[in-house]
């Protein structure tokens, strides 16, 4: 097997080419151009410190013709031998079918993997498959009329499938190649198998997740829409069958529960059934939106190479005298703020852009941090109601709320 080279903090001018970052990788490898046989770039990123003087900033995978000869190299600039890895999914066989409640962004990896074991999981998502579900969602923006059951919060997809599409991750586990593989293959931009910060946009999501879903249900997965978690029964401290619309029962023994933070009611009946559960600290805030063209402005310094940059995006934080921090998350570069509402009375918002990112604004979540010592008691669920209060308290802002045109 050829050894592979992962050369990293590659800095070049913005304008420069394939070639000069062929004769770059050479010149840090210390042999001659013609060695190397081939490369692929694994991420780009864009060094904007030096307003005067933006860089991207490169890291390649390079193959070359006599490896073993690979002794020395540039010690400015980070290299490895790259070790070798193989993600595979062994195929396995169970009694009863696994069941996965939530087909969000987890429950469909969780699925699709399973599927390939070739256990043919059984899938419950409690909203609408993403063609229904996009009407739905345009008749809360237009109308406001709200499904609770089926809206930006639930449905195939999960939050995400209305969201910026963004695939940030502090995790460096080499497994996520297949995660980002598997969008590629299902229709998500390959560009996203690069760029520092991988976007795929709300447009493309919907494409995309369907076409897992269906690659799911060729390999025996089977996934029912509007259908709910209602109950589990454990027998002998053992999973014995799940309840779906407090009547049907599948017998199962293994379950995942992919739910996302927004199924309380699910959170509930896990608590009535004495299963463990305690409270975690998360962020509340609200959603900043400015004109992108500021934002650019402040990030290169002028607007002259915006067509080879992209929009700019940001990342700020503040920490506080008291240890707590302000901090900016999830920015939508040329986006939108939308309501993402699962209750009825109540506000929350997130944002979203489509892959050509060409709206006039941006906005940004603008959180702190809170901690179950902010809960106004010890009870496993009082996040939930420490949430409720803020989004209930703020639900005369709803009017405020952007509305773009989903379909």
């Amino acid at each position: 097997m050829e050894k592979i080279i992962r050369v990293e903090e590659i800095i070049l001018n913005i304008n420069r080419d394939k070639e000069d970052l062929v004769s770059e990788i050479a010149s840090i490898l210390l042999t001659p151009k013609s060695n190397i046989k081939e490369f692929n770039i694994v991420k780009k990123a864009i060094d904007s410190r030096n307003k005067t003087n933006i860089k991207f900033v490169y890291s390649v995978d390079v193959v070359v013709n006599n490896s073993d000869e690979i002794l020395n190299w540039d010690k400015n600039h980070r290299v490895r031998i790259k070790e070798p890895f193989e993600y595979s999914i062994k195929s396995v066989k169970n009694d009863n079918r696994p069941v996965i409640v939530g087909f969000g962004p987890a429950g469909m990896f969780a699925s699709l993997a399973l599927s390939i074991a070739g256990l043919k999981p059984i899938i419950i998502e409690r909203g609408d498959q993403i063609e229904k579900r996009v009407e739905v969602v345009d008749d809360f923006i237009k109308k406001s009329i709200l499904n609770p059951e089926s809206n930006i919060q639930f449905g195939e997809g999960g939050a995400g499938t209305f969201s910026d599409g963004k695939l940030y991750t502090l995790i460096n586990d080499p497994r996520s190649s297949f995660i980002f593989n598997k969008l590629v293959e299902a229709g998500a931009p390959r560009d996203i198998l690069t760029n520092a910060n991988p976007h795929i946009g709300t447009d493309n999501l919907r494409k995309v997740v369907k076409n897992i879903r269906q690659e799911i249900i060729k390999l025996g997965g089977e996934i029912r829409f509007n259908t709910k978690l209602t109950n589990l029964v454990v027998e002998n401290e053992k999973l014995v069958s799940a309840v779906l619309n407090n009547n049907e029962h599948i017998k199962t023994d293994n379950l995942i529960l992919a739910i996302g933070h927004s199924a309380r009611d699910t959170y509930q009946m896990i608590y009535d059934n004495k299963l463990e559960i305690t409270p975690k600290a998360f962020s509340i805030g609200v959603r900043i939106e400015h004109l992108q063209k500021n934002i650019n402005i402040a990030q290169y310094g002028n607007l002259e190479n915006i067509s080879i940059l992209g929009p700019a995006k940001y990342k700020l934080v503040q920490h506080a005298d008291n240890t707590r921090s302000v901090y900016a998350f999830c920015m939508c570069p040329e986006g939108y703020v939308v309501g993402a509402t699962s209750e009825t009375g109540s506000v929350v918002t997130n944002g979203m852009s489509l892959y050509a990112q060409d709206n006039i604004n941006s906005n940004s979540a603008l959180l702190v941090p809170v901690s179950p010592s902010d809960f106004k008691s010890n009870h496993p669920l009082a996040g939930i109601e420490f949430q409720r209060y803020w989004e209930k308290k703020h639900s005369c802002w709803g009017d405020l709320i952007t509305k773009p045109q989903l379909s």
